[in-house]
């Protein structure tokens, strides 16, 4: 009897039900609204005992994200530690309840429309009737009345008031209505206004934790049996509100919670797609600092159930399968609820369970592509708390696994043609010259469609190097650097936003748009980063949709886009399309414009209109919203199809995959491009040494020059080693680098090999030397050739 609700159970005469662990759920295809809930019946007469164990040991405050398997397991040990010292458990005996049927399965796909979309979010009202709210009970307590009563309490020692108060106000879902509802004859049934109190709510709960035990105990006491009331018919809005400040109890920070917080997540997952909205909108009023805890708050449990500290301490996982499913629904409506605030309330990434990493993702990846939201669940479901780090893992071993596939398939053809195999067909071999690098490799890369998913392997003709790693990330800088040139014409290089745009300049070949995508769908498959600039809506409009349709004439490439994304690229043309907006004066007479662009094209301006007849449509007042809408679409979409189309096709020639639906925009752009955050401190504990160690005085002098250096420098080191100027995903660490003593004279520059990511430094004597030397062997380190 070591932790408080260790388990709930209860047991009558012909059913035998176990409130903490549940018989196992039947499975279901996925949540509807039309879903019914189940029902329980308290009867005084029953047989069955309602039992809870109880300790006076409460852990106080919130445990932080797990980072590292080893860190959180540590971390649950010593508060298991720190509970086992203190007081020992007493009995509280609930009432008699029976015949309470398990809840249905939590169990979403993210490619079904279970995932609670945007669009149907972002409605003031949704379509769900409307039901009478019952009549509160009376609730004379204020939160100044509350406040005194604390004070004295903590002055006095005498905690009746405030104990009677938690006592009333968590004792049923009314009672939580009629303490924290802002006004109790208010019906507060829009999804804007959650008719809540907050900041009474948080004091009370910031209280909570400070208060004696038989208070905590009290209102834990009260939410089970809220919990355990009978449900009939749809839940009102009351029975959310409830919920939704039950949810934000800290209490559920304690392990010895989690049975009674497992029930509550799950009755709220289990809830109608409408009601799933009002807590959506009500989610994201929240402060910063809430929001954050009740996301923490479920990562954390979700984590200790995967790996708890001690397997006795929660029901066995087979009897409570549903505790994970649950918290991850519950998760997702405040997923959902950030990406509805801009700028987010959270980072995405602190929706990221790093636990996660410690699983076998391969498993829950081909649990997702095989049984999708029918039968099992699996993360992949909710690619929201899997770090990028983790599906950097998936898709590379995905990609493996496709490399195998063809390479197995190309050995097969050549072996029933009884052709001797190669070695070579197991690549993708590119023979380029350097001179004609956008053609060669065009060709190449024409010729050879069929092998896009073996191992690339790179040759520049006319040079004696053996391709492991170093000359295929040359040939993509070279490649993307003549690409991107602003004379070659495909992409246009904006100053004040330091990024590139398709030209809009109509051709009759979009091929090498093509072969752009190509090469970053290269890099991905080949684990290599590239310097791309593209603004944040490109990788957007990449995943629009993550999967090539079935039917080609799907528009491929077109997204909702706004204002906000045109400033990524054109940051003054959106500043003044949101003047226009805000104009307040008449716009049509004192800006003359009508729904009609202007492009210049070689040096001849053409007109387009932005809907027909939009050259005698004038912009009004009225009519600008509509007008700057079909301005951004026109210039993000529409002007570009063709280009980005192209770009669209390449990219998934090489990435066809079910993986990439797990990702983000933003993830896909750290995939692609690496980040361009250095830390040259992660990159100095991280390197290796050979024939060197890091207290010789040449090392000592070699850092102290690093980390002198400014970030352009050691932006050319970083490709000077590596063939890139970019961190990958794992960051510093995944690079591998290693400084090799090089036994040649001091006279020498450094040398390096980019496959190995190695770096041959001479034993300089002195950091004069050392600076001078690198600086120039850093900035002059192109090419492969021999003499």
């Amino acid at each position: 009897m070591e932790h408080f609700l260790k388990y709930i159970m209860y047991m009558s005469d012909d059913t035998e039900c176990n409130l903490a662990c549940p018989v196992d759920w039947t499975p279901a295809t996925a949540l509807h609204p039309e879903l019914t809930y189940p029902r329980s019946s308290v009867s005084s007469s029953s047989s069955c005992t309602f039992a809870v164990l109880v300790s006076s040991g409460l852990d106080r405050g919130s445990k932080g994200q797990i980072s590292t398997f080893s860190s959180f397991i540590s971390t649950v040990n010593q508060k298991k530690e720190a509970a086992e010292n203190r007081s020992s458990p007493t009995h509280l005996v609930f009432p008699n309840i029976k015949n309470v049927r398990d809840l249905p399965p939590i169990c979403l796909d993210v490619r079904q429309k279970q995932r609670i979309s945007t669009e149907a979010s972002s409605s003031s009202e949704t379509k769900a009737p409307v039901l009478p709210e019952p009549v509160l009970p009376n609730q004379p307590k204020t939160m100044k009345d509350f406040q005194e009563d604390t004070e004295k309490a903590k002055s006095s020692g005498d905690w009746k008031a405030v104990h009677d108060f938690y006592l009333t106000t968590f004792d049923s879902f009314p009672e939580l209505n009629a303490a924290f509802k802002k006004d109790a004859t208010t019906s507060f049934n829009t999804i804007e206004d959650s008719g809540i109190n907050a900041k009474f709510v948080n004091a009370v709960y910031d209280a909570l934790l400070n208060t004696p035990q038989d208070i905590q105990k009290t209102v834990l006491k009260g939410i089970i049996n809220s919990l355990l009331r009978e449900w009939k018919g749809p839940r009102t809005k009351d029975d959310l509100r409830a919920y939704f400040i039950l949810l934000q109890n800290p209490q559920f920070n304690n392990t010895s919670t989690y049975v009674i917080y497992a029930h509550l997540l799950r009755q709220i997952a289990t809830l109608v797609e409408a009601d799933h909205h009002f807590l959506v909108h009500w989610f994201k009023k929240l402060s910063q600092k809430r929001f954050k805890q009740l996301v923490e708050r479920l990562l954390q449990f979700i984590s200790l159930r995967l790996f708890p500290a001690k397997p006795e301490e929660f029901p066995p996982i087979t009897k409570c399968s549903w505790w994970i499913p649950s918290a991850s629904k519950v998760l997702s409506l405040l997923n959902t609820a950030n990406s509805l605030v801009h700028p987010p309330l959270i980072p995405y990434t602190d929706f990221y369970n790093s636990t996660l990493d410690h699983i076998d993702l391969m498993e829950e990846y081909h649990t997702w592509q095989s049984f999708g939201n029918s039968h099992r669940f699996s993360f992949c479901q909710y690619p929201f708390v899997i770090s990028i780090a983790a599906k950097k893992i998936i898709i590379q071993r995905d990609s493996e696994q496709q490399m195998i596939s063809i390479a197995r398939q190309s050995l097969v053809d050549k072996v029933s043609r009884r052709q001797r195999p190669d070695m070579n067909m197991l690549f993708l071999n590119m023979k380029v010259r350097r001179t004609h690098l956008v053609s060669d490799s065009l060709d190449e890369l024409t010729r050879k469609r069929a092998d896009l998913k073996k191992k690339l392997k790179v040759t520049f003709v006319g040079e004696a190097g053996l391709d492991m790693g170093g000359l295929t990330k040359e040939w993509f800088l070279l490649l993307i650097r003549q690409i991107f040139h602003p004379d070659y014409g495909m992409f246009t290089y904006h100053k004040d936003s330091h990024c590139h745009w398709f030209s809009s300049f109509k051709c009759d070949n979009y091929s090498e748009f093509r072969l752009v995508g190509i090469l970053m769908g290269l890099a991905v498959y080949n684990s290599i980063t590239l310097d791309i600039r593209f603004p944040p809506c490109c990788y957007k409009k990449l995943l629009s949709p993550p999967i090539i349709p079935s039917d080609q004439n799907t528009p491929v490439g077109i997204c909702s886009v706004t204002t906000d994304d045109l400033c990524q690229i054109m940051p003054e043309l959106a500043h003044g399309l949101s003047e226009l907006l805000s104009y307040e004066g008449n716009v049509e007479e004192d800006f003359y414009s009508t729904f009609q662009v202007f492009q210049e094209e070689f040096g001849i301006i053409k007109s387009y209109n932005l809907k027909p007849g939009g050259d005698k449509i004038p912009v009004t007042n009225q009519n600008r919203k509509e007008y700057v809408q079909l301005y951004v679409d026109f210039l993000l979409n529409k002007s570009i199809y063709k280009q980005f189309a192209a770009f669209y096709y390449g990219f998934h020639s090489v990435c066809a995959s079910n993986a990439l639906m797990l990702l983000r925009p933003e993830e896909v752009e750290i995939l692609v491009c690496g980040s361009p955050e250095l830390d040259m401190h992660a990159l100095q504990r991280s390197t290796q040494y050979d024939g060197y160690a890091k207290t010789d005085l040449t090392i000592r002098y070699f850092w102290d020059v690093v980390l002198g250096f400014p970030l352009d420098l050691q932006k050319k080191l970083l490709h000077f080693t590596t063939g890139s100027d970019r961190v990958p995903v794992g960051g510093m660490a995944d690079l591998n680098f290693k400084i090799s003593k090089n036994e040649t004279s001091t006279n020498w520059l450094p040398v390096a090999h980019t496959c190995f990511n190695q770096l041959c430094l001479p034993p300089y004597k002195s950091k004069k030397d050392l600076k001078q030397k690198l600086i120039i062997g850093i900035s002059n380190s192109e090419g492969f050739g021999l003499e």
